[in-house]
């Protein structure tokens, strides 16, 4: 799928599908790039996701921007998200590492091994959500679990999003058993550079996503195998 992205996403950038044409339809592109409709979809879903495209029932998907700026995640812009998650998670878990009780904790771990154990991406993005949810929980105030569930299918998409083109799982199951061994060892200062850690990393890969080297980007030809 990254293949196929990375080729319409350059056709758009360099100007062979100009802001306001409209996308072939999905079975010329099928044919053209050889791939299947399945990874086709996914690649389409992308490039929405990152603003590029707009795909309207009944008519297509048409093209509405020249240049990757900010992806959107549900109802909020990439930026806005982190900016968000920055000032709520990272002193939500240092609350947390001071209130957490055993249940907390025996809770976070079983939703721990559990995204540890799981290969489906949609499955591990659901508990991924849930975890920070619980992290949230433990920290003992309902406002900060209630900001957490109004940005939660945002923060969903997000997921998804980094994991189908970031390979980011492996590296989110590490990060998060480092702050589940923060809030073990209760402390504050640990689980609070845990999160920032962690967010960072969600940062940068979302960049490199974003905004990839001109030698990662196919000019010319179909998607690379």
């Amino acid at each position: 799928m990254e293949a196929v992205l990375a080729h319409l996403r350059a056709a758009i950038e360099n100007g062979e599908y100009a802001v306001g044409d409209k996308l072939p339809s999905e079975a010329e592109l099928c044919r053209t790039l050889e791939v299947s409709r399945p990874v086709l979809r996914e690649a389409l879903r992308a490039l929405q996701t990152m603003g590029l495209t707009v795909s309207r029932t009944g008519k297509g998907t048409f093209v509405v921007a020249s240049a990757v700026e900010d992806p959107t995640f549900g109802d909020y812009a990439a930026s806005d998200l982190l900016e968000v998650r920055r000032h709520v998670e990272i002193p939500v878990a240092g609350y947390a590492a001071r209130r957490r009780t055993p249940e907390d904790l025996d809770h976070l771990t079983h939703l721990l091994e559990r995204m540890e154990r799981e290969t489906d991406t949609t499955s591990w993005v659901a508990l991924d959500t849930l975890f920070h949810l619980a992290v949230a929980q433990a920290a003992q105030n309902p406002v900060f679990r209630r900001v957490i569930e109004e940005i939660r299918d945002a923060l969903a998409r997000q997921s998804a999003f980094l994991n189908d083109l970031g390979g980011r799982r492996e590296h989110s199951n590490r990060e998060h058993r480092a702050i589940v061994e923060a809030l073990m060892d209760g402390s504050e200062l640990d689980a609070t550079d845990a999160m920032a850690h962690h967010l960072d990393r969600v940062e940068t890969t979302l960049t490199d996503i974003v905004r990839p080297s001109r030698a990662q980007t196919p000019t010319e030809g179909g998607p690379e195998a």
